[in-house]
């Protein structure tokens, strides 16, 4: 009788990369290679590629995901790919090796978080590890500590709002108020790629990594911050 192990080892497994550099993707191939020599894998170089692959296909039995791909943003594309194929385990493979931010994308359904300066054994071991059920992080990932002076947190926030142009805030406020960018694309009478742009430095200069986070940052104001930089001009 074959092992659940064995099961997974006869039949074909099938791996979608979601990664904008060549290189990096050929990595992960060759981790996957090391533990699965007969998996179908998909390469998307980034998220439209991705979604094309799935209408095609969406039988894939994991995804591994960079968050750093062209046409998205923040944790944009781990939310649209868990909301449209929830049964799919995505292991988000990143540059970025913040607590916090493997904290957010484990908290919006990632099944696993894998820095990219990981061995290629550990590698492995962690596409292994998700293909058998289980959840993979980091062996030295702590859930990281949110205590803090919140005053300081309020001048460095206010400190970040001062760097954004006057344009940059007005796409701020709209984030904050729950706005699409098609609706602050109509609102600004700017095109939707001239709001990703903006919605892209706001998070860069406020250091965060996606709008949740920007909304979670500005109500660490208080009302005369908020009267200062989050009211119309």
């Amino acid at each position: 009788m074959l092992s659940a192990m064995e099961v997974i080892e006869t039949s074909k497994i099938r791996f979608l990369v979601i990664d904008d550099h060549p290189m990096f993707r050929e990595a992960l191939q060759a981790a996957i290679r090391a533990a699965y020599p007969k998996s179908e894998i998909v390469d998307a170089a980034s998220l439209a590629e991705a979604n094309r692959a799935l209408n095609e296909n969406a039988n894939f039995d994991l995804a591994l995901l960079d968050l750093a791909i062209p046409d998205t943003e923040g944790y944009f594309g781990l939310l649209e790919l868990r909301n449209q194929h929830p049964r799919m385990p995505i292991v988000v493979v990143s540059g970025h090796e913040d607590p916090h931010i493997i904290r957010d994308v484990m908290a919006q359904g990632a099944s696993g978080f894998v820095p990219k300066s990981t061995p290629r054994s550990t590698l492995t071991h962690a596409i292994e590890s998700v293909i058998q059920g289980n959840i993979y992080l980091p062996e030295d990932y702590s859930v990281p500590d949110e205590t803090g002076d919140p005053e300081q947190d309020r001048l460095e926030i206010l400190e970040k709002l001062a760097s954004l142009t006057p344009q940059q805030l007005r796409v701020t406020r709209m984030v904050r108020a729950g706005l699409l960018n098609k609706q602050i694309a109509y609102e600004l009478g700017v095109g939707e790629t001239t709001v990703k742009a903006h919605v892209s430095a706001v998070l860069r200069k406020l250091n965060v990594y996606s709008r949740t986070q920007v909304v979670v940052e500005l109500n660490k104001l208080e009302d005369r911050d908020i009267n200062r930089f989050m009211t119309s001009d």
